[in-house]
């Protein structure tokens, strides 16, 4: 007993005969041994009585605290206003006990279902994440489903649209053409104009046979490729290629194809065949070569600023400043239509880059980057990046047209847009990537940044592949070829740009938009 109360701290009156209790139920009444409690438990009972003794000080203490007080008097005055008895009133220590129990039972119950809750959430937000790209995933497949019903609804049944060009030069303007020309039917064919028959009816083409048959078979709204096609098909030619693909109807711009005062698709009129497509306005290949002229400094560039002009030597525009193509979220939604979400398992690959004038390199590098791996992730660097790395007025096509252009190949499965210079670990765990690719040939553009800079987190986690470039053809041969020629070019540049100023003037009742 003399011991009991040596440990413990004083007390007041009440709190030594609580003292004096919890001793005999502890340790036994007048030293009887030890009670069953400390027996079984094997506990300090001596040390239990104290955190007691000291809880029930600090209760005390809390009930006789000013704060308290004022709170219980004021909660009482509210209650005895509301009619409740003198009985009922509250009590300091019924505040404090409410308060304390209160307290511990949102703690015991972050203790006990916190983590719980913590879990459930995290595992919500990643079933979220699943159904969202389920959702987006279905409404891309609803799309096209959407758009093959509208086309067989008007034929019950397959519809095969047939479509031709030089397609010299090819850009996002053509792939546009062809998911429209599509989009009436169920199968494209597309016919490429022979080199003979473009230069027979309009001078040489800048690209060969070869090189623009790369560029639409590599599209992904094309669904077969048609070599040697005629540049003006007789009505012979139109009735083979009809009975021989089974086609449904020729498909053409809705600008007029006139050479030599005779309509290209006069034929396919006449036999009933033929349907226009609105073409993609803000875009022509006479455009982009302007934007190549200005590669020459020594013609383009005003000496006395250093800047570009924007005309050539007899002051015809060849560059609008800035492009007059009008990108918008649904044109890139139908350029995604279709692109799926990497599966489980699926080896990802990804490759970066300019991508500037998208031609037939690069659809060939892509296609052998996409054989390495089940899903190719393609980025895209800024237009602010490849200015700054390649200089001059670089580059030909800005982000938003690099971007369509890379989503209309076939062997791209997503493109990463503003894609970083340097490829960080957290780039890397973020999008999944297995493998990166970088090519041995670029676009004959030096970069300041090398690659042991842009791929030292990739090389040292061993992902990096350096993969041979299938064709020595870059941008620098398209710019050299026009820089060749560009007496010719200019002319049949002004020749085109007022064909194009005509079409305008009669699509929009006389209000030409002005360069």
């Amino acid at each position: 007993m003399d011991t009991l109360q040596q440990e413990l701290p004083p007390t007041n009156s009440t709190s030594a005969s609580k003292l004096v209790l919890l001793q005999e139920n502890f340790t036994g009444a007048d030293d009887q041994g030890p009670t069953l409690f400390a027996y079984y438990t094997g506990l300090n009972t001596s040390l239990i009585a104290s955190i007691v003794i000291s809880s029930d000080n600090i209760l005390e203490q809390c009930s006789r605290s000013k704060p308290v007080s004022v709170a219980v008097q004021n909660i009482n005055t509210f209650l005895s206003q509301a009619g409740v008895p003198k009985k009922s009133l509250l009590t300091t220590d019924e505040f404090v006990l409410a308060g304390l129990t209160f307290v511990i039972t949102l703690v015991m119950y972050y203790i006990l279902m916190g983590k719980g809750h913590s879990k459930k959430r995290r595992r919500l937000a990643a079933d979220l994440k699943i159904a969202q790209e389920k959702v987006h995933f279905l409404e891309e497949k609803l799309m096209l489903i959407e758009d093959e019903q509208d086309a067989r609804g008007r034929k019950g049944g397959d519809i095969r649209i047939f479509m031709d060009g030089a397609f010299d030069m090819m850009h996002y303007g053509h792939m546009n053409a062809f998911r429209l020309a599509r989009s009436l039917g169920t199968h494209l064919v597309v016919g490429v104009n022979s080199d003979r028959s473009i230069t027979e009816c309009k001078g040489p083409p800048l690209m060969n046979d070869e090189e623009r048959l790369t560029m639409v078979r590599g599209c992904k709204f094309v669904d077969e490729v048609v070599p040697d096609c005629p540049y003006i098909m007789s009505e012979e030619y139109l009735d083979w290629v009809i009975k021989t693909y089974k086609i449904d109807y020729v498909i053409h711009g809705d600008d007029p194809c006139i050479v030599d005062g005779k309509d290209v698709y006069e034929s396919a009129k006449k036999a009933g065949k033929f349907q226009s497509i609105p073409r993609t306005e803000g875009v022509s290949t006479t455009d982009i070569v302007g934007r190549m002229l200005l590669m020459n400094k020594d013609h383009h560039y005003d000496s006395s600023t250093g800047k570009p002009t924007g005309k050539d030597q007899d002051g015809n525009s060849l560059l609008c400043r800035q492009s007059k193509f009008l990108t918008t979220s649904r044109l890139l939604r139908l350029f995604s239509a279709g692109m799926k979400c990497p599966k489980k398992g699926d080896k990802i690959i990804y490759i970066d880059g300019a991508w500037d004038m998208f031609h037939c390199g690069h659809v060939a590098f892509l296609e052998e980057a996409k054989k390495r791996g089940d899903y190719l992730i393609v980025g895209i660097h800024s237009d602010t990046v490849v200015n700054r790395e390649r200089g001059c007025n670089l580059p030909l096509m800005n982000l938003h047209e690099r971007v369509l252009s890379v989503l209309g190949c076939r062997y791209v499965d997503d493109v990463l847009i503003d894609a970083p210079e340097v490829i960080t670990p957290q780039m890397i765990q973020s999008l999944g990537i297995h493998e990166v690719i970088s090519g041995t040939r670029g676009d004959g553009f030096f970069y300041c940044k090398g690659k042991d800079d842009r791929y030292r987190f990739v090389k040292k986690a061993g992902m990096f592949i350096e993969l041979p470039s299938p064709t020595h053809f870059t941008l620098s041969n398209i710019i050299d070829r026009i820089q060749a020629n560009q007496a010719a070019f200019q002319a049949k540049i002004a020749k085109k740009k007022k064909a194009e100023a005509e079409y305008y003037e009669e699509k929009y009742n006389g209000k030409a938009v002005e360069e």
